[in-house]
């Protein structure tokens, strides 16, 4: 157990095509080549002995390290720190031109005093599942051919000396003050220097770039309110799982990582969900990132092309597009702290889930308003969609936990049901498109009433998880920020309440209890869901308790790493839990910030969703 660091002592960097996470020991412990959701070079994340890894250390026992971000920006500083001097290691992925197919770069520079470091470079192809061989090119280049199926070539280059031993390379070196390492691993045979150019004057080059890029990426933005450090870090956190070649955005980092240390809740995240990926460019539109959401309304309407028929929308995609995510078990793995099974693709993608309509239909009206006009022809795509809606909203679902076992009548996949129509009645009387309003106009209504009436349970005094249930969650604080209900109807405020008495643990919100009759199909515990204490913030400020509200929200940003990043849960000792960094998370936190910052500056209308109604 001891070989495995807490989930959040890791930071994030990346390309716009696939990311790496650094621990803040310099070690690079996972890394997807080319793309997101492909196979692994580095993934001792999973198995600490067979996954490998990219470590750099010094050989001192006796060392402390802090881990920082150059502010507004993906590059990442790691410091070493021991009794004879001081060490800073550089982590990024260059971005855009020719470091387009992967490139990770490394640079160890001693800023005082000397140290010894130790470099241990192993990969480990296919999720550990392929070998491979390694040749020297030259004094300094390496070529690594992988035999699995994808036959994978890398280059690694330094500029000091390595041996190689079993597959992997190996270095040591004592550096005194302003003396540097510099290392670059990228797929492809060529060294990555131009002619002329030294492995130092490559990586101030690729490092300028790659600063410019983020500094004025987020300069971009239209936030300048209240914590905006945090908004920032959540901005470039989505931008960072968002593909700069097909405008998808991906759910989370990695796979695999557990909800429940010694339980099965390990799921693999890294694919576009329609859900996740609408909530992200609510957030882009927000902060004022218009080009972020164009792209991912393009990626829609190509998914929209491709079905023969409205119920073919998977609630998941590959980052492509794709739709074939067939999960496997990887049992060569023991998974984090002994924590199996490890899985990659995912088998929800084929289960049916109405609120994915929804939430898709809000994306399009955003971008209508916002955006830029769609099109009639898309129109027409989107017409299909919501007809289906209007025809099977009353369909059981696996609903937004992607239940497992059974269909229920999910009260949140109601709401969003709701949502479909109504933003569809809105397109179109805004655009003055064809649409049969008086049907989808009932329709809508309908749902309103069967939501108000037949899932409020009276015993709880709450709207609860699905039609006559007893049990509470917490998936419908949506309702007010979707602008269902008001949130300061009494039935709403009785719900905060119920869910404030039975879901919440100090300032953290379990999106429903495990032991109160709640089933999802599998065994096993679960931490609080972080997505839902900032949704939860959010609901308090809308409903004029904006002073519990601030307290809340500036509590949860505690619970954030050193780096401002956060999983998928909290745990009872307020560990990370689950795939990491987590987008819905960091897209929550966002948009409870903004309702709050319009609060404080006195603009108390609504919410971050409200803004765009």
């Amino acid at each position: 157990m001891q070989h495995y660091l807490p989930i959040e002592k890791y930071g994030l960097i990346g390309n716009l095509h696939t990311v790496a996470l650094v621990s803040k020991y310099g070690s690079l412990d996972y890394l997807p080549f080319p793309r997101y959701d492909a196979p692994t070079i580095f993934a001792s994340l999973l198995d600490h002995k067979k996954g490998g890894h990219w470590s750099i250390v010094p050989t001192s026992k006796d060392y402390r390290t802090r881990q920082q971000y150059i502010p507004d920006t993906a590059i990442l500083h790691t410091r070493f720190f021991t009794q004879e001097g001081m060490a800073e290691l550089t982590d990024f992925m260059p971005l855009k031109g020719e470091e387009e197919n992967g490139t990770v770069v490394r640079m160890l520079k001693i800023i005082k005093g000397h140290m010894t470091f130790k470099m241990e470079f192993q990969p480990r192809f296919n999720y550990a599942r392929a070998s491979h061989t390694i040749s020297k090119k030259d004094a300094h280049t390496y070529q690594l051919q992988s035999d699995g199926p994808d036959k994978t070539v890398l280059t690694f280059t330094t500029d000091q000396p390595c041996r190689i031993s079993k597959g992997n390379l190996h270095g040591t070196w004592t550096l005194h003050k302003n003396d540097t390492v510099c290392f670059v691993l990228e797929g492809g045979t060529s060294a990555p220097t131009k002619p002329q150019e030294t492995l130092q004057q490559y990586y101030e080059r690729t490092l300028g770039r790659t600063y410019r890029f983020w500094h004025k990426w987020v300069a971009g933005t239209t936030y300048h309110g209240y914590w905006r450090e945090m908004v920032m870090r959540s901005a470039i956190t989505l931008k960072l799982l968002t593909s700069c070649t097909y405008g998808s955005t991906v759910a989370a980092a990695t796979f695999s990582l557990p909800e429940d240390i010694g339980g099965p809740r390990n799921w693999d995240y890294r694919f576009t969900w329609i859900r996740d990926a609408a909530f992200t460019v609510y957030a882009f539109i927000r902060l004022g990132f218009m080009e972020e959401a164009r792209r991912f309304c393009l990626w829609v309407i190509e998914r929209c092309r491709e079905m023969p028929k409205a119920s073919d929308l998977q609630l998941m995609y590959a980052v492509d597009g794709s739709t074939d995510l067939h999960e496997t078990i990887l049992d060569h793995l023991e998974g984090y702290k002994k924590t199996g099974p490890v899985r990659i693709g995912n088998k929800a993608a084929q289960q049916f889930q109405l609120d994915i309509y929804g939430e898709l239909i809000d994306t399009i009206y955003l971008y209508n308003k916002y955006g830029g006009p769609i099109t009639y022809a898309f129109w027409k795509d989107l017409t299909c969609l919501i007809d289906f809606v209007a025809d099977n909203w009353q369909r059981p679902d696996h609903g937004i936990w992607e239940v497992r076992s059974e269909q229920k009548e999910f009260t949140y996949s109601r709401i969003m049901a709701w949502v479909a129509l109504d933003r569809g009645i809105r397109i179109a009387q805004h655009r003055s498109f064809p649409a049969p309003l008086e049907k989808w106009l009932k329709v809508r209504d309908t749902i309103y009433e069967e939501v108000y009436e037949k899932h409020w349970s009276e015993e709880k005094q709450a709207f609860v998880q699905y039609k006559g249930a007893n049990t509470l969650d917490a998936a419908v604080l949506l309702m007010p920020l979707v602008r269902m209900i008001s949130p300061v109807d009494p039935k709403w405020l009785s719900t905060l309440k119920a869910i404030e008495d039975e879901l919440m643990a100090g300032s953290m919100v379990y999106r429903y209890n495990l032991k109160d009759g709640a089933t999802d199909g599998i065994t096993g515990d679960e931490g609080t869901f972080s997505m839902c204490s900032f949704w939860y913030a959010e609901n308090l400020s809308k409903a004029g308790q904006h002073d519990k509200a601030r307290l809340h929200f500036e509590t949860m940003l505690v619970y954030a790493n050193h780096l401002g990043l956060y999983s998928e849960q909290i745990g009872q000792q307020g560990e990370q839990l689950g795939n990491f960094p987590q987008a819905f998370t960091h897209l929550a936190l966002i948009s409870a910030a903004y309702q709050l910052n319009r609060q404080i500056n006195g603009d108390n209308k609504g919410s971050f969703h409200d803004f765009f109604v």
